[in-house]
């Protein structure tokens, strides 16, 4: 309030009364336009806020002319404005003048003095200081006045005490415990009073009554003074008996006799695994127990939930007994939505009470506080926990200076400017292993109920997340509720939309957690976490962090690593392009999309997750044309591209297949959420551009999934180029299965659409897989008809991969024909056109040799062949190309056998096998093991070459290839005895790895 004489002066509008705030909170002192700016607009200031200041500080001034101030009031000095606090009163000011003085009184034992000073400053207020005006300055100082206010009450009250006013002393005591029902010298100074006063059974209650609010809302018992006032109190102590005079004592001074605190909470129930950790926090003590000069600091970090204070506190209590001067707990609240942290001066004032020190002779000056602290620690050796630290200012003060002591701190941030030591002592705590995550659910909620549905129990811990305090809430919930299975939550929580509902009930809530640290986020890192969980993909790197934001690459780094810092994000590890990729647990994952749905304007998170798609299809065509030799064998959308910086495009493609690999997943995800989403363009052009990778890689279920994914969405778009692209790749998928009528189909419905469509080189494509399919259902001149349709198409439109493809496969037609002569001239002209591409696409070129070694071998050039062979398998092992690599090795193990080197071929037909059994392609391993059987039965080892035999026969017959079925049978028809039923031998499961 502003007055003016005897009338109250109006100041007009939020921003005048924080300007003016701030101003007041710095009388004589210089306030910078930036934090002006700042604190008005909470951190996010218009592009105008400096002019609007100027403009806010023409109108104070124009305020207090209007009621005869002096122009000067307010003064501009460089960097900002000053306010002139000579000539007008600030009640502040005034306020701490007088508490000075009566501290000078009561040093100089003038109580009467003291007591009168003390009541003229606290009469001052009217209410809470500064109520109204925001600004996160203002509200922190306006915290700074009011505990000012509290203490100068406490000191006042001390001095009314022993001036023996007790009587006058109790109803305004009363209101203010009620008030500040935690503020332990309070509760003291009413206790003293009330026995005082004759009122011995009020003052039993009073103690009561605090030692149920300490122990329900801190988990502490009350401190020393309390407790032992209460001591006096029962047995009637004459030294609580007024003295003859009024005597205060107020001295420093350490305590005659030291007490021995043992503040720490109880021990966590059911505390399970964590024996790494524990051991790393043993260094401590190793440490600790080598010096009596340097104390030893422990860090926990973690997200929230994770368990960090549990393992401070199991780590404590396993040590406690090491530390013979006490254990020292303080909870600093940095994460506390209820209350403000706590404040470093009451930490400090209730551990000096724990170790000894009188109230009366603990100094109210901060820095005389931390001196008087370190200095009683630095010949004892003490466990001090702090527990919920989010700052680095928040503990400094509270660290030993010298000693034997040890501090354990636990916090969700990094704290880097902490200095742990032993080095090892800084514990990063991830989510439970598996085992160790069953085990904690099964001692809360039963270990024969656990033990019975192990299948879902591990389901439960994974949809945990392993989090300790997800676990213990899921845990609980079975244990309160014998009727439920483990399986019944399983269900519940598989729902991603519920789980973390059903994990924010009662008091634990894995959801509060979450929100106490994500207040704490500065803007743009909160919005990019929002938009992390927009994008529905395993892991992610700058790249697309920045294409989420719309901000430059270095940018977004920042901004993911302060997530990091934060517990919001993982580094998962680097990727084979060198860039650090980060992944959500799932848990924060749900909560991030949570915060996207509530927060981000639907457009902004279309827009967002669209950008992202471009900025992969830009990556993602330049790595297809850089591994195809060109723009070859693909037909695009029209979707527009992201811009990428040239140089990162360099970065990430200096190995094209690398970055395909490094993203496989990541664009899977993109294709289908960009397909749901209705981005149909996006999504087709990805799957294409990606093909690259999933053929060479085997990676058929991949391929299969994003192709039938992006074509229904070209059918809801009613993108007839689309549905097109996508029959053909779905045809392609097909075909690497050896599923060859589906193949057919596939590629019969994309041609005709083409033809409707008048694009000529996606005909062209589909022409020359349709010849493969001919091919390999005994069609030779249709397989031919299609490859000559094919060939003049790509060659007008200068595709030289694709013309190398239809010569190679040229060569195949005269292979099967027996025409070897026209096959090695086909073949030559393919490997020609392979290599004259630049740069040289290895994988076509490995194609086309592979072609060519087969006619060499069959023309009787095996030697020639052999070579031919071993380049073709360098090129497939430095591409990582499986399905190249399984064929180079049987054309090897051929030529060798033909050159009569029958153990170096048998080497290359093992190797093959082994590959191919990655592929789950069962004609490629089963021609493998057909050879190998053969050659086997040559070296004499018909049990061995039986095996094989039957496995080839076995894998023919899964797939339906007659062909080789009835080449089988001819070869075990030279076995003299009949042979049972084969084993089944299944190839494993899943996409084959690169």
């Amino acid at each position: 309030m502003v007055t003016s004489g005897e009338r109250k002066v109006v100041i007009g509008g939020a921003r005048q009364r924080t300007t003016l705030a701030l101003l007041l909170l710095n009388p004589g002192r210089t306030v910078p336009v930036d934090t002006l700016v700042h604190e008005v607009w909470n951190g996010n200031p218009p592009a105008t806020a400096r002019t609007q200041i100027a403009i806010v500080i023409a109108a104070l001034r124009k305020t207090f002319k209007a009621q005869g101030a002096a122009d000067d009031t307010i003064v501009t000095t460089h960097p900002g404005y000053l306010l002139d606090a000579e000539s007008h009163y600030i009640d502040s000011v005034e306020f701490t003048d007088l508490v000075a003085q009566a501290e000078t009184d009561v040093r100089e034992q003038r109580l009467k003095d003291a007591a009168r000073h003390y009541r003229r400053a606290l009469d001052l207020w009217r209410g809470p200081a500064l109520a109204g005006v925001s600004g996160l300055l203002v509200e922190e100082e306006a915290g700074r006045l009011g505990e000012h206010r509290l203490n100068a009450y406490d000191d006042a009250t001390a001095v009314q005490l022993a001036l023996g006013r007790h009587y006058e002393l109790l109803p305004e005591l009363g209101g203010i415990v009620q008030d500040n029902p935690l503020r332990e010298r309070t509760r003291y100074h009413q206790m003293l009073a009330q026995y005082r006063a004759g009122r011995r059974a009020e003052a039993m209650e009073s103690y009561r009554e605090a030692r149920e609010r300490f122990i329900e809302e801190l988990g502490l018992e009350p401190g020393p003074d309390l407790q032992e006032l209460h001591d006096l109190v029962l047995r009637d102590d004459p030294s609580l008996t007024p003295a003859d005079g009024p005597v205060l004592v107020t001295e420093t001074a350490p305590p005659e006799v030291a007490v021995v605190p043992s503040e720490l909470p109880p021990d966590v129930p059911g505390f399970t695994g964590r024996e790494t950790e524990l051991a790393a926090l043993d260094a401590l003590m190793i440490e600790s127990g080598a010096t009596l000069q340097t104390p030893t600091v422990g860090l926990i970090t973690g997200v929230a939930g994770v368990g960090k204070s549990g393992l401070a506190l199991r780590w404590a209590h396993r040590v406690a007994d090491d530390f013979p001067d006490g254990r020292l707990f303080a909870d600093l609240r940095g994460y506390d939505g209820q209350h403000e942290p706590a404040s470093v001066s009451d930490v400090l004032g209730r551990f000096l009470r724990s170790l000894g020190v009188p109230g009366q002779q603990i100094p109210e000056a901060l820095e005389e506080r931390i001196a008087l602290y370190r200095s009683l620690l630095a010949e004892r050796r003490a466990l001090i926990v702090l527990d919920n630290v989010r700052t680095h200012a928040q503990i400094a003060p509270l660290l030993p200076g010298s000693g034997a002591s040890c501090v354990v701190v636990t916090s969700r941030d990094q704290l880097e400017q902490l200095v742990t030591w032993p080095q090892e002592a800084r514990v990063h705590l991830g989510v439970l292993p598996p085992d160790a995550a069953v085990a904690l659910v099964a001692r809360i909620a039963g270990e024969e109920r656990i033990t019975t549905a192990r299948t879902d129990t591990d389901r439960l811990v994974e949809l945990c997340d392993r989090l300790p305090l997800a676990l213990r809430i899921a845990a609980a919930r079975l244990a309160s509720k014998s009727h439920w299975s483990v399986r019944h939550l399983v269900i519940r929580l598989s729902d991603e939309r519920r789980r973390l509902d059903e994990l924010s009930q009662g008091e634990s809530r894995v959801r509060a957690g979450f929100e106490l640290s994500y207040r704490y986020l500065s803007t743009d890192a909160a919005r990019l976490f929002r938009r992390l969980g927009l994008a529905r993909v395993p892991d992610f790197t700058s790249w697309a962090a920045a294409a989420l934001l719309d901000v430059d690459v270095i940018d977004a780094e920042l901004l993911l690593e302060d997530l990091v810092d934060t517990q919001f994000l993982e580094v998962v590890g680097v990727d084979a392009t060198g860039r650090l990729r980060y992944r959500f647990q799932n848990l924060l994952r749900l909560y991030a999309a949570e915060r996207a749905r509530d927060e981000e304007p639907h457009d902004a998170g279309r827009d967002a997750c669209r950008r992202v798609f471009s900025t992969a299809l830009t990556i993602a065509r330049e790595a297809h044309r850089r591994e195809s030799g060109g723009e070859f064998s693909i037909v695009h959308s029209t979707a527009a591209p992201a811009a990428v910086d040239t140089d990162l495009l360099e970065e990430l493609l200096s190995d094209p297949l690398a970055w395909f690999e490094a993203e496989r997943l990541c664009l899977v995800g993109m294709v289908e959420q960009a397909a749901r989403a209705g981005m149909a363009d996006l999504a087709w052009d990805l799957t294409a551009c990606a093909s690259v990778l999933f053929e060479t890689r085997s990676y058929v279920e991949n391929w299969q999934s994003c192709a039938a994914h992006a074509l229904a969405a070209a059918r809801a778009a009613d993108d007839l180029l689309g549905q097109a692209v996508m029959l053909h790749h779905t045809g392609a998928a097909a075909l690497m299965r050896q599923s060859m009528d589906e193949a057919r189909a596939r590629f019969e419905e994309a041609l005709a659409l083409y033809g409707d469509l008048y694009e000529q080189l996606g005909r062209a494509l589909v022409l020359r897989n349709l010849a493969v399919v001919h091919r390999l259902q005994g069609d030779p001149d249709a397989a031919a008809d299609r490859l000559r349709g094919a060939l003049p198409i790509f060659r007008e439109a200068g595709d030289l991969s694709s013309e190398s493809s239809v010569l190679q496969n040229m060569a195949q037609l005269e292979l099967d024909r027996g025409n070897y002569e026209a096959s090695l001239g086909h073949a030559r002209d393919a490997v020609r056109v392979a290599e004259s591409m630049r740069p040289v696409a290895s994988r076509s070129l490995a194609q086309c040799l592979y072609r060519l070694g087969s006619a060499q071998l069959l023309s009787g050039r095996a030697q020639e062949a052999e070579k031919t062979y071993l380049r073709v398998e360098e090129l497939s092992r430095a591409k990582a190309d499986t399905h190249g690599l399984a064929h180079a090795l049987y054309g090897l193990g051929q030529a060798r056998v033909a050159l009569g080197a029958l153990e170096s071929a048998e080497t290359a037909y093992v190797q093959g096998r082994k590959v191919a059994r990655g592929l789950d392609s069962p004609v490629v391993e089963g021609s493998i093991r057909l050879k190998l059987g053969v050659l086997l039965r040559e070296l004499g080892r018909e049990e061995e070459a039986r095996t094989e035999l039957l496995g080839a026969r076995e894998l023919f017959t899964r797939r339906g290839a007659t062909h080789w079925q009835d080449e089988v049978a001819r070869e075990l028809g030279g076995f003299p005895e009949p042979l049972p039923d084969p084993a089944p031998h299944l190839p494993p499961k899943g996409p084959a790895t690169g």
